[in-house]
Formats: C-alpha cells, structure tokens, sequence
C-alpha cells in the first residue's frame, strides 16, 4: 500500500541521512568476512612463492607463474568487494540524473549482503529480469533503496524462509519487488520513513505491505 504525501511531510531529512548508514555494521561484518578468505589465500600463495623462489638467478621460474596467476586473482577479487561495498554505502552527495540498470544494480546489491542473507540463514530466490532500465533523477540513489529493502526484508524474514526477489519491466515502468514472507509487525520504522520520503522527493512509486516492499521507477 503506498504511503500518503501527508506522511513524507512528517518525516525531517536527518531520518533519511540516519537510515543510510544504519545498515552499515552488519555490511561491514559482511565485507571483512568476505575478504579474509582472499586474504588467507594471498598469505599461503606467497609461502609456497617464497620457498619455490629461493635462490641465484633473480627470475621466477615459468613453473612459478601460476603461484602469481593466483595472487593477482586474489588480489583483484578483493578489489572488486571493495568497489561494490563503496559503490553501495558511501553516500557522495547528489549525482546526475541518468538511466541505471535496475538489473545489474540488484544483483550487485545481492553480492554485497551475501554473507548477511548466509548468517542470518535465510536463502534468496533470484527472480531478475535482464537488462531492465530505470531511469532517476539521482542514480547514485539506486544503492540506498536496493540496500535498504533488501536489509528490511532480511531483518524481517524468519531463519531457514525464502526471500523472493524480482526486478520485471512492467509497461512504462522498471520493477523491483522484495517479498520476505513475515505477517510481523515493522521492525525498522526509521527505514521505512527514509525510504518512503526520497521516494517521494525523486518521484518513485514506494509501495509497503506485512510481507513485501515494491518500488516503481519511470522505465528507461
């Protein structure tokens, strides 16, 4: 059910600016957990290098390069959870107006809350179109709406439930719908309030039910 323009009114801007970061301890845990493990990968590579590069001549030897082949994996591997963790929680102010993919920005944000989604044992059931286009009047603004339902609905789903989530072009419009199967109550009022005003502020549709969260952008 879509919130009224009278309770956007009520909200002050600061709950917005609170909501961005309230999410930001469980993907910080989520962000080091992921990157210990390329991190322990690079500290072994480089035992097995150090002992098999010992000696005179001062080359790796080209049985050698895959030891590097490896580490340059790694190594970008944690440069790649680095950009998506910044990409997704590092508010940098008002960005253009533009078409983004509703798509590819989901299915980053799903990576990003990998591991949450793994701890608090709750699976996710992909339901992604490809290549739907939404278009914003902030596209750096994707980040906070895709970060903040999807937290919502983990923090609301049960351990060992299914949250659904779908991005569908539907007519003129780009779709994404989060269904995580509570009847609770709202847990998370302050995300709740955030969203449902820069929603209203950029002109995008914030629909909120017991057990589902949808948002409508204007279609690219």
């Amino acid at each position: 059910m879509a919130s009224s323009v009278s309770s956007v009114q009520e909200v002050s801007d600061p709950v917005v600016g609170a909501a961005r970061y309230d999410a930001v301890p469980a993907l910080m845990d989520s962000l080091l957990h992921d990157v210990r493990n390329p991190l322990n990968a690079l500290a072994i590579h480089l035992e097995v290098l150090s002992e098999k590069l010992k000696g005179e001549s001062g080359q790796v030897p080209a049985t050698q390069e895959k030891n590097l082949k490896a580490m340059r994996e790694q190594i970008q591997r944690v440069d790649g959870l680095l950009k998506l963790f910044s990409d997704f929680i590092v508010f940098r102010g008002a960005g253009p107006s533009g078409d983004a993919s509703l798509s590819d920005a989901t299915g980053k944000a799903l990576d990003v809350l990998g591991h949450e989604s793994r701890r608090r044992r709750v699976q996710v059931q992909r339901a992604i179109e490809p290549d739907v286009q939404a278009r914003l009047e902030d596209t750096t603004e994707l980040g906070f709406f895709l970060v903040q339902v999807l937290m919502r609905a983990f923090n609301r789903a049960d351990s060992g439930s299914t949250v659904v989530v779908s991005v569908r072009a539907e007519d003129a419009f780009a779709v994404l719908e989060v269904e995580d199967g509570s009847t609770g109550p709202e847990q998370a009022s302050d995300t709740v309030a955030a969203l449902t005003l820069r929603a209203a502020q950029l002109g995008i549709e914030f629909g909120i039910q017991a057990g589902s969260c949808r948002l409508v952008f204007p279609r690219a």
